[in-house]
Formats: structure tokens, C-alpha cells, sequence
């Protein structure tokens, strides 16, 4: 069955394509996903990978975590199924007067 790891402390320069490299030296490689901001489109430092075997993933976690990687300690664990979160709030507080009339110089 399938694991799939968090990895952690990636550099903002690391490809899925590298990822998946590096991890396939542990084992079979099923996928690998960097996370990456909506905003700037940049990695957000972490990801996924999802190894074939339940060993292949004790190996790559041995092999990688707290190893240096392209310059950068990495962390390697077990990935934890995604929580419920609250929903964010947007918006700001306080800020100009968006009503009515004109409050500029009076």
C-alpha cells in the first residue's frame, strides 16, 4: 500500500521532477507534489511524496530526514490526513470612510 510523506525545509528552487529523483534512491516513487502559493506562485518550502511500499517510505525517511538537501535540512515524516480547519477571515479592519458623502478636509 501507499504512503505518502511530508517533506519538509525544501528550497524554493526544487522541482517535482527533482523531488521525485532524489526519493526514488529510498524506492518506488508514486508521485510528489510541491505546495505552492496562490499569491505569488512560488513553493511554499514544503510537499508530498508518495512512495509504493510501507518500506520504501521507513527507508526515505531515514535517508532524508534532517539530511541536507540542495543546501536546505529537510524534514521527512509520516504525513497526517488534512484537518478541518475554520475558515479564514479576509478583509481588514478600519481604513477610509467608504460612506456617503466626502469626509476629506472637513
Amino acid at each position: 500500500m501507499a504512503k505518502k510523506l511530508y517533506v519538509g525545509g525544501l528550497p524554493y528552487s526544487t522541482t517535482e521532477d527533482s523531488l521525485k529523483t532524489a526519493f526514488s534512491q529510498a524506492g518506488a516513487v508514486s508521485s510528489s507534489v510541491i505546495i505552492m502559493d496562490k499569491m505569488s506562485g512560488r513553493s511554499k518550502g514544503f510537499g508530498f511524496v508518495e512512495m509504493e511500499s510501507d518500506d520504501d517510505a521507513a527507508k526515505a525517511i531515514e535517508m532524508f530526514n534532517g539530511k541536507d538537501f540542495e543546501g536546505r535540512t529537510l524534514t521527512v515524516n509520516e504525513a497526517r490526513p488534512m484537518t478541518e480547519r475554520p475558515p479564514r477571515r479576509t478583509g481588514g479592519g478600519g481604513g477610509f470612510n467608504r460612506g456617503g458623502g466626502s469626509n476629506w478636509g472637513n
